[in-house]
């Protein structure tokens, strides 16, 4: 690899991660950063250098932009409404009593499909210190249980918007990703019910009482009584925010604007593959295509979800905060493509090609090894999954590994040791009511796990799907 193309890759990436570590700025102005020091560095000239960030930030986004702005807002539907708790509670009763850390663990999977793991774990920790209380369980166990499965999903599983960035950025079919994803996170869904078993129980006795109050005083085992939704809150600090009460919805009826925008991109891609050129196909190409199936599901979402009576000022209200969350999720995936673009065109991305082809690393895990050290780096699983992607994408291609491989060894990589630079570590540990080291026992430790528990897993993608 000639050498001012080894130190544009190295002092670009060095610039993104020095902008989002130690800069007020964030990941999009250090990726657009990134793009513009190695496009320097590698001998682009200026004018073509700004054609390429903005040809490869409007590429990214025509793909992917609509289709993360309506999932985020299927997910914000899904989360006002009520229809979070009410999955959370179908699982409860499906997993039945001695089983309520496999329900959580569940519920989490499922919810984090379109929520971010943030919120649906705000929405959903009332419900497992209720369960703490009534049955005397270890509440460290069912917050484990429960934040783990929302991980799982988030890291895996589109819509969830940075598993989608890394789709668009390496261009893989969504449905069998989906379907991937899907099927890695079931055989992951133990990994994290036992690790939830064997840690939970052992840094019970940690809860600091400051922060779970209620909990120290029942010892978690004698309460009989369900104090509703306000225990969240209970602690009075600034990271525990009140979770306010929602209505109740038919877990069936919640299900629909989550299942059927899943169920369409996964038809399209099913189609395509056994009946191609039928007119099933085309029917199935047109509403099976992502940014359409997700507009349906959320057509449908605002009017079965609501209760009845809810205003429009009121579902509206939901899709602008909606909008404005998905907002700096989309610019940083058009940062990202920016990045990629201008990594193909100066030739440091072929260069890198050709560099890595010879390292004694099997090629489907570069991804997984970039994201690993990003992740590491400055702490957004989302920032990692993005950045792995763009800077894996010309390795992919020359090589030929499989797309939906190379995304689920990007997603993958992401999972590592979660720490104080990730918001989710503290929306975790401080609900939960752990600090110091008992904190990163419990979510450092099952982020690492889930992290370790990926790679055979990888492994055997990469023999099934070449």
């Amino acid at each position: 690899m000639e050498l001012h193309l080894l130190a544009a890759l190295i002092i670009g990436v060095a610039a993104v991660v020095a902008i989002i570590v130690w800069t007020r700025l964030d990941a999009f102005v250090g990726l657009l950063a990134g793009a513009l020091v190695t496009g320097v560095i590698a001998g682009v000239p200026v004018t073509e250098l700004i054609e390429h960030i903005t040809t490869g930030f409007g590429n990214t986004l025509a793909g992917i932009g609509i289709v993360i702005a309506l999932g985020v807002m299927i997910g914000k539907v899904l989360e006002e409404s009520g229809g979070a708790d009410a999955l959370a509670r179908m699982f409860l009763n499906m997993a039945g009593k001695g089983r309520e850390d496999v329900a959580m663990t569940a519920t989490g999977a499922v919810v984090s499909v379109p929520v971010f793991c943030d919120s649906g774990f705000v929405i959903l920790h009332p419900l497992a210190r209720s369960l703490a209380r009534r049955y005397g369980k270890p509440l460290v166990t069912l917050s484990l249980a429960l934040a783990g499965g929302l991980s799982i999903t988030h890291h895996l599983v589109p819509p969830t918007p940075g598993p989608l960035a890394a789709v668009g950025l390496l261009g893989a079919d969504l449905g069998t990703v989906i379907l991937a994803g899907g099927l890695m996170s079931i055989v992951l869904i133990p990994v994290v019910v036992a690790y939830a078993r064997i840690m939970g129980p052992r840094l019970e006795k940690q809860l600091d009482p400051d922060l779970v109050p209620e909990m120290a005083a029942a010892g978690t085992s004698g309460s009989a009584g369900e104090s509703g939704t306000g225990s969240a809150g209970s602690a009075g600090t600034d990271a525990e925010p009140t979770a306010p009460e929602r209505p109740r919805v038919n877990p069936l009826v919640a299900a629909i604007p989550l299942l059927l925008p899943l169920l369409l991109i996964i038809g399209n891609t099913v189609s395509t593959a056994v009946a191609e050129g039928t007119a099933l196909a085309e029917v199935f190409t047109f509403i099976g295509n992502p940014a359409i199936a997700l507009l349906i599901g959320l057509a449908v979402g605002v009017y079965v979800l609501p209760r009845r009576g809810t205003p429009r000022k009121t579902v509206i209200g939901w899709l602008t905060a909606a909008a404005a969350s998905a907002g700096m999720i989309v610019f940083i995936t058009g940062a990202g493509g920016a990045f990629g673009e201008v990594l193909r065109q100066s030739g440091v991305g072929d260069a890198l090609g050709e560099a890595v082809a010879g390292w004694p690393v099997p090629m489907f895990l570069m991804p997984f090894i970039i994201a690993t050290f990003v992740r590491l780096a400055q702490g957004s699983g989302t920032v990692a999954m993005i950045t792995a992607a763009t800077l894996s994408a010309p390795v992919v291609q020359s090589a030929g590994i499989d797309p939906t491989v190379a995304v689920l060894s990007a997603c993958a990589g992401s999972f590592v040791f979660s720490y104080v630079s990730d918001s989710y570590f503290w929306v975790v540990t401080r609900f939960t009511g752990l600090t110091g080291g008992a904190a990163v026992k419990m979510w450092s430790g099952m982020s690492t796990v889930l992290w370790a528990a990926s790679l055979p897993l990888l492994g055997i993608a990469a023999l099934i799907l070449g």
